[in-house]
């Protein structure tokens, strides 16, 4: 099940709302939404249930164990549980067809690969569970005593499948204490329709014209078609994840709980550094606050540290070596900057930085987008006009002007005009007072565009999802 789905939209969600406030037990409420995040998880693949409750166990009894004899080497036991426990469901589940691939290329045997099918959404859920157990570990959070609770932590649907990753602590008091408020949940329903807008009508969209130039044979392609192929997917794969994690953080104030925002306008960033503060901000901090800093941060080996989290961080995308290449390319990019650009960069006018990382970025989405090696260095060549290839055709140039104000919308929403536009009305006591119609009137514009393009397309995947 996806969020941007008529289902979904004008049943399980609606379904879920009369259900939880039907009832004033904060007990209930929270196993009606286990319930219902049980079910939104079973939709698709009913078997990964079973493993999501067993990972959830472990995790819950090693919490436990480690509260119990926190301060004593004894505790280590349970940590040490939790990461052979999840890491080795990451690697059988997501990196053993990879590692054998890799073992019969370097050594010429033939060992079978496994074939495992991935679950939906382990990656987010394994590293929340992880984080929670060292947590614990750390002192900075009271175990969770029941198990009911833990489950609600992990299972909850807005964030399950695709994030933003969730730590127990931005959430443990409102696990117990949620408090209503019509603001909150108002403001959820507004950040649910913008979120389900950028999923919808920017990044369905862009996803098609982006198929119809990079997932057919390339070598047919122009030097234009090409950027305007990974053009088209820098805008897909930015409205994707981000109107989910829209419609995540939305959802969550509809029902009480306020997750940490997991984008901030990366596209208007003026450096790598800058734009991986705005980009997918839940991954970031884990790997900063759980492998950086342990590894010594910017105090020890430093290099070598950034590597091995830029390695990690492109790892833990796919088992391909595309994604560890993308890692490692950011990091190279980053250690640049950390010596000597970024002094160079805040000197220079911002249009000149602020291009400066939109070209890095888009050549860093090719390098995600390929998973061939070979497709991508002719890629790599192509879109800088080294393959011989013709500049553009009358094709391209109709794509583009028949797209040119959805394109133009797609890079106007990049920026914060959502929030100008608020501003600009509070700073007019005229418009002021009429804020919640206009707030309603937007919304339902927003519904009704996204629905109307959800009834005639079939296109509608979701990309974090195979993450």
């Amino acid at each position: 099940m996806v969020f941007s789905s008529l289902f979904f939209i004008f049943l399980f969600l609606p379904l879920n709302i009369i259900f939880y406030y039907s009832v004033k037990n904060r007990k209930i409420k929270n196993l009606i939404l286990v319930i219902f995040s049980l079910i939104f998880y079973a939709w698709g693949e009913p078997i990964w249930v079973g493993l999501l409750l067993a990972s959830s166990m472990v995790d819950y009894l090693n919490g436990l164990f480690i509260d119990k004899y926190l301060g004593k080497p004894i505790a280590k036991l349970g940590l040490y549980s939790t990461l052979v426990f999840n890491l080795g469901l990451l690697i059988t589940f997501k990196y053993s067809d990879f590692i054998v691939q890799n073992v019969n290329a370097l050594t010429h045997l033939n060992f079978k690969e496994p074939g495992f099918l991935l679950p939906i959404g382990i990656s987010f859920y394994s590293f929340q569970t992880i984080s929670y157990t060292i947590d614990v570990y750390r002192g900075e959070v009271k175990a969770q005593k029941s198990f009911l609770n833990f489950l609600l932590f992990v299972s909850l649907y807005h964030q399950l499948v695709a994030g933003p990753i969730v730590r127990y602590s931005h959430i443990a008091k409102e696990i117990n204490e949620r408090i209503f408020s019509w603001s909150d949940f108002n403001n959820g329903v507004s950040r649910f329709c913008i979120g389900l807008f950028k999923k919808v009508c920017i990044a369905n969209i862009a996803g098609e014209i982006c198929s119809h130039y990079l997932t057919n044979d390339i070598s047919n392609l122009t030097v234009l078609g090409g950027w305007l192929g990974i053009f088209t997917y820098s805008i897909q794969i930015y409205f994707d994840f981000s109107g989910y994690s829209d419609m995540a953080i939305g959802m969550g104030w509809m029902f009480g709980f306020h997750y940490h925002e997991n984008f901030k306008y990366p596209y208007i960033s003026t450096s790598i550094t800058d734009f991986w503060r705005r980009w997918h901000i839940s991954l970031g901090t884990f790997f900063k606050d759980y492998v950086y800093i342990p590894l010594g941060g910017n105090k020890r080996y430093k290099f070598r540290n950034i590597f091995i989290v830029w390695g990690l961080t492109g790892l833990w995308h796919g088992a391909s070596w595309n994604f560890i290449i993308w890692g490692l390319y950011f990091g190279i990019l980053l250690l640049i900057e950390k010596s000597i650009l970024l002094n160079i960069l805040k000197r220079l006018p911002k249009i000149v930085s602020h291009i400066y990382a939109l070209f890095f970025i888009i050549i860093g989405w090719a390098i995600f987008y390929f998973t061939d090696i070979n497709q991508l260095i002719y890629f790599i060549k192509l879109i800088f006009n080294l393959t011989n290839q013709n500049l553009y055709n009358l094709e391209v140039k109709n794509m583009f002007f028949e797209n040119i104000y959805w394109l133009g919308l797609a890079i106007l929403l990049s920026v914060p005009i959502y929030n100008w536009f608020y501003k600009y009305i509070n700073s007019i006591s005229l418009l002021k007072h009429f804020i919640p119609l206009i707030t309603i009137i937007l919304n339902m514009v927003l519904l009704t565009c996204s629905v109307i393009l959800l009834v005639g397309s079939s296109y509608n995947p979701f990309i974090y999802f195979r993450f």
